[in-house]
């Protein structure tokens, strides 16, 4: 038997080694195939189609001759298969009669299946199998098959979540590193910025960042990106607010490495007065809830059914029990206004981002008494990114959200936003997330899984400005297939999805337009074995 795979991967040939004709010719439409998804294909039909072979050897075998041989078989078959005689159409019709016979029944329990064609054949000729016998036989086997492919790609989604999820040696190491050194040596422990630049912060004619994260190799590539992408880097500030136990090393990498002409702020929430659990309540409710705790840290298996689940679903579903979703450095762009009492517009970047053009023209753009100045994320064919609306990230069928949700609503992202503070400070945006928050926890979590984007697009309802879409593309933690021509033509680049550009299961060919960014002969890269992947 031959396999004959097209030039222009449109077509499948199989045929046999003695000059029958072709046994099959699948045709594939013109689109892009992925080797995994060929190398399945190919799989598949090399496992089925000798069965199909011998089902209908036999179901001929019961209607002839004695035949001593397999040799002899073929050289009776042959002209049938070829369509010599009349009685193919009947061999045609008796093999689905069979098959469709056997597809109704059930499988017996405990059934033992043979571990390889050649002992199903063994066991065909020792106990000399009736063509039905031999169908359900080769159903058990498929259905085993096709259950050990779905439980390899159900872990393989799990060990991506807790990769995902985990940090990698080597951050891990350089945030240790600069710790120390920021306890060591007084100059990672300078203030930043310097006391003459300190009225820069609240200097509204400065392009005013805001970037919350506990990533500092991930903050010094947004850093960096933007300051080299600017036409004037002598006017950005930027504002790097992190966790108590990563701000000594965050501190530590911005004094040693300083970005000039930009100037950088970094803080802990730690120092913030007003961000205390009694201006906050709801966020301490979230983060000690026993049950929320156990829904973004338990066991992600327990209790799953995963019979009735597909495989994109469960990656949706492990997608949005990450624990970041439950950090306070995620929930803290709701309080901009408070944090930032005396700016008037500031961008908040996420950590997975990439600045690759001159972000100032965002300064100029009129929000027309928005909020929040943001790419739309429903007006796109990529169904995994681009065609949201409000019905991929709301349960419908609860009834506070059927009342005052509309469920064909376009949705927005977060990541590269635009925010009029002094127009936020007249709405009730804050209050809003609050009320939202808390019923979702009052219906244990069934208004909304995924984490802080479902309450803001409730809480910013009728405040967004659509932005046009070339400053933030988004997806490239998702999906291998991102278009690189449009990524390479992007404002921000985002990496929202799993596959962030630091880990090892970053897809490879997005991972340069990150890395360009990372200073691999810094001493602390270099001795915590942070390499270019």
């Amino acid at each position: 038997m031959q396999l004959h795979v097209s030039p222009s991967m449109r077509s499948l040939t199989i045929s046999s080694n003695n000059g029958f004709i072709d046994l099959m010719k699948i045709k594939v439409a013109a689109r892009h195939i992925s080797y995994r998804t060929l190398f399945h294909t190919i799989l598949i039909l090399a496992f089925l189609l000798p069965f199909v072979f011998i089902l209908t050897a036999l179901v001929t075998l019961e209607g002839v001759n004695k035949c001593s041989s397999f040799d002899c078989l073929g050289r009776r078959l042959g002209p049938r298969l070829l369509g010599r005689d009349d009685s193919g159409q009947r061999l045609v019709k008796d093999f689905y009669k069979i098959l469709n016979q056997v597809n109704t029944e059930e499988i017996p329990d405990g059934i033992k299946l043979p571990d390889s064609f050649n002992q199903l054949v063994s066991e065909m000729k020792n106990n000399q199998y009736d063509a039905k016998t031999f169908a359900l036989m080769l159903r058990a086997m498929m259905d085993k098959l096709e259950r050990e492919i779905r439980e390899s790609k159900f872990s393989e989604l799990m060990n991506k979540h807790f990769a995902a999820s985990s940090i990698p040696k080597g951050l891990y190491c350089l945030s240790l590193r600069l710790t120390d050194e920021y306890s060591s040596n007084a100059h990672a422990r300078r203030q930043l910025p310097s006391p003459e630049l300190l009225p820069v912060l609240s200097n509204n004619s400065y392009h005013h960042f805001v970037l919350s994260t506990d990533n500092i190799l991930a903050a010094s590539v947004v850093v960096t990106s933007s300051v080299r992408s600017s036409l004037k880097p002598e006017k950005i500030v930027f504002h790097i607010i992190t966790d108590k136990k990563t701000y000594a090393g965050m501190h530590a990498w911005f004094a040693l490495n300083p970005v000039s002409p930009a100037i950088v702020e970094v803080k802990g929430v730690h120092q913030f007065d007003w961000l205390t659990r009694e201006n906050v309540p709801v966020l301490e409710a979230v983060e000690n809830h026993h049950g929320i705790r156990n829904y973004y840290h338990g066991n992600h298996i327990a209790g799953a059914n995963l019979s009735d689940t597909t495989p994109r679903t469960f990656a949706s579903k492990l997608q949005a029990r990450s624990p970041k979703y439950i950090s306070l450095l995620n929930h803290l762009r709701i309080y901009l206004p408070e944090l930032f009492p005396n700016l008037d517009k500031v961008v908040f970047l996420d950590d997975d981002v990439v600045i690759q053009r001159d972000l100032s023209p965002l300064w100029e753009i009129d929000l027309r008494g928005k909020v929040n100045g943001a790419v739309e994320t429903c007006k796109g064919e990529d169904e995994w990114v681009m065609s949201k609306h409000f019905r991929n990230y709301f349960n419908f069928s609860h009834p506070l959200i059927a009342k005052h949700l509309n469920p064909d609503e376009c949705a927005w992202a977060y990541g590269m936003n635009v925010f009029d503070l002094r127009a936020w400070r007249n709405t009730n945006i804050r209050e809003t997330y609050h009320y939202w928050l808390k019923e979702n926890l009052k219906s244990n979590l069934t208004m909304w899984k995924l984490g802080t984007l479902p309450p803001a697009l409730i809480a910013f309802k009728g405040h967004i400005h659509p932005i046009d879409q070339s400053w933030h593309i988004l997806g490239l933690g998702y999906q291998s297939k991102t278009n690189v021509e449009n990524v390479k033509s992007a404002a921000v680049i985002h990496y929202n999805g799993q596959s962030k550009p630091w880990l090892q299961i970053g897809f490879e060919h997005l991972r340069p337009f990150w890395t360009k960014y990372v200073n691999y002969s810094n001493d602390f890269v270099r001795n915590c074995h942070i390499l270019e992947l």
